[in-house]
């Protein structure tokens, strides 16, 4: 596994985050914005954070621009968690995608997001060759998520 990792500034965390954590709590999804709930691999408490839901062919997926951060060890280890979007309250199981799986999946995240976290797929884009995209794969967790209720 990769230890690649970019942590948020304070910008990020205390302005970008919360802001849209702050509508995504009130049902305003900000481009497919939800707060992802999952248990601390340590703790047990429940761990918050604002992500971006990624649907492809009718499957979800949850993808870690910022690489192998909290949460998605959390979700290793948890094996899932909840998403929010105002009230509503989605439960979900999470099997990491393989590496070999995710260059549709990462051209597809690019594509809607490239302008917010393009920054941290060292210049690949959407427009990258399989390969390019295969190569950044490993640094880049991806999750299909199943919901349960």
């Amino acid at each position: 596994m990769s230890a690649h990792v970019i942590k948020p500034g304070w910008f990020t965390v205390n302005v970008v985050n919360r802001s849209v954590a702050w509508l995504t709590r009130r049902g305003l999804s900000v481009w497919g914005s939800r707060i992802l709930a999952v248990r601390g691999r340590k703790s047990g408490q429940w761990r918050t954070t604002p992500v971006n839901l990624l649907t492809v062919d009718g499957e979800q997926y949850l993808l870690a621009p910022r690489g192998h951060v909290q949460w998605t060890h959390n979700m290793r280890a948890a094996g899932g968690g909840e998403l929010h979007l105002g009230r509503r309250v989605e439960r979900f199981t999470a099997v990491e995608v393989t590496d070999d799986d995710k260059p549709p999946l990462l051209r597809a995240y690019l594509k809607r997001w490239k302008a917010e976290v393009g920054i941290f797929f060292k210049g690949v884009g959407p427009d990258s060759s399989d390969e390019e995209l295969r190569r950044i794969a490993p640094d880049h967790p991806v999750f299909r998520i199943t919901v349960t209720s």
